[in-house]
């Protein structure tokens, strides 16, 4: 610890030297009063109840500017001079209230078994000093006094300490889930941007070739090229923007395209050399599954395009049960090595976390028959019992 660190620290906290200053003014005023009305003043020691007994009534209201810092040390130094207080025969008064006070802050920020042990080390003072100094002995009332004040100061220090906790825990609940939707959000976006920018790049990619290929000999098919290329890259800047605005203003979700946009996309994979066959019942998805499905097929698109070395169609079928939707994305080229959705790329892992977000799953390989396949599984609400988020 430094030493601005340890000064720090010993600085009393605002609230505490107010305390501190209203205990003083009580305890020495209410001692006074009480002499006076009691007709109890010492005559030797003047009008008042002297210098000397304020000094000491000061001095054990003085630990409370600590009572954070080192509740310990501050409960047992005021618990000490309040007793020996009483015992000194000066005139009685209220100063009992500030070592109860210090014993309730002490069971809050030191717990029960702490405060437990200090009350008990403080009445087992004040019950020997009743039995030396008290005629009464056992039957003094300031042994059962000080016991249900002690015990009264940890009960309410604990419960105060309790409550704190399950505000803290329930702050840190709150601060964790909020961390933890941020992380999602985080994620899905990227997702989302990934699967735009990679399926608009690749097919951009190949009308590009296509177009250097044909520029001189076929003009209007390199045409048809360069506008295949001005729409895939609309497109992809739409649902940039729209992503990007998400991000910006912090507020809604980024855009969420759902299989009513299937006929776009075989149209754009059409436009790269893809013969793009369709079949399956696709009607009354919740939001999630029909999201998570788009993605998947325009993901096993795009690897079509960037890794099927010679594949030139592909088969997209549905398969719609009462608990689930089946989706299996098919081509005849020679696929890539790597097959596990989870360990591959990005395109690859983001299917699989999609699936698995809404408690399916994807697998991805080469066909027994050549080609590569994408298969997932996507759980849906009972038929009649779906959602639309």
């Amino acid at each position: 610890m430094s030493r601005s660190t340890a000064f720090r620290r010993l600085l009393p906290a605002p609230l505490d030297v107010v305390a501190t200053i209203v205990l003083t003014g009580f305890v020495v005023g209410a001692t006074s009063g009480l002499a006076h009305w009691h007709d109890s003043v010492d005559p030797a020691a003047g009008p008042g109840i002297g210098i000397g007994a304020i000094i000491w009534l000061i001095a054990g209201v003085l630990p409370v500017l600590q009572r954070r810092a080192f509740p310990l040390l501050a409960f047992l130094v005021s618990a000490a001079l309040v007793i020996s207080y009483y015992s000194s025969g000066y005139p009685d008064g209220p100063s009992a209230a500030v070592p109860v006070l210090l014993l309730v802050s002490l069971a809050f920020f030191r717990g029960p078994v702490v405060a437990g042990g200090a009350g008990t080390a403080a009445w087992l003072a004040v019950f020997v000093l009743a039995l030396v100094n008290s005629d009464h002995g056992l039957t003094d009332p300031s042994i059962f006094g000080t016991l249900v004040l002690a015990l009264a100061a940890v009960a309410v220090g604990t419960a105060g300490r309790t409550q704190r906790s399950a505000r803290l825990a329930t702050r840190a609940r709150a601060e964790s889930e909020d961390r933890r939707r941020i992380e999602e959000e985080r994620l899905r976006i990227a997702r989302e941007v990934h699967d735009v920018v990679a399926h608009s790049l690749a097919m951009i990619n190949v009308q590009a070739g296509v177009a250097a290929h044909v520029a001189d000999r076929r003009p209007e098919q390199a045409k048809e090229a360069l506008l295949a290329i001005k729409e895939a890259s609309r497109i992809a800047l739409t649902d940039l923007r729209a992503t990007l605005n998400v991000l910006r203003s912090g507020e809604g979700r980024a855009p969420t395209p759902g299989l009513q946009l299937l006929p776009e996309l075989v149209a754009t994979a059409a436009a790269a050399g893809l013969r793009v066959v369709t079949d399956g019942d696709t009607d009354g998805l919740p939001a999630p599954v029909d999201v998570a499905a788009y993605r998947i097929v325009q993901e096993s698109l795009t690897n079509v395009v960037r890794h099927a070395d010679g594949a030139d169609t592909v088969h997209i079928g549905f398969t719609r049960t009462a608990d689930e939707l089946r989706i299996e994305v098919r081509d005849n080229g020679r696929g890539p090595a790597n097959t596990n959705p989870t360990t591959g790329g990005n395109g690859l892992r983001g299917m699989a976390e999609r699936a698995q977000a809404l408690g399916g799953g994807a697998t991805a390989g080469p066909a027994d028959n050549g080609g590569f396949t994408v298969y997932a599984r996507l759980p849906v609400n009972p038929i009649g019992g779906a959602h639309h988020d």
